[in-house]
């Protein structure tokens, strides 16, 4: 397998990773809408995992640019 193709296999890979990382982003999205009902501990362990999915998507965004320009500069 070239590089060129290794490469486009990764950002597939990881174009996948994020819809899957926006899936569960949006999926937490009870939490804007119930946080006054549920219990404190489910709403900060709610809110400790939006942040970490966001970072998640934050770090696969910038891997698949990266491997993009990698890509483009062969």
């Amino acid at each position: 397998m070239s590089e060129a193709d290794q490469i486009k296999e990764e950002v597939g890979w990881l174009k996948l990773v994020f819809a899957a990382l926006i899936a569960i982003e949006v999926s937490l999205s009870w939490l804007a809408q119930n946080y006054a009902t549920a219990q404190i501990l489910i709403v900060v362990g709610a809110f400790v995992t939006v942040v970490a999915i966001g970072l998640g998507i934050v770090w696969v965004n910038r891997t698949a640019f990266r491997r993009m320009r990698q890509l483009r500069d062969l």
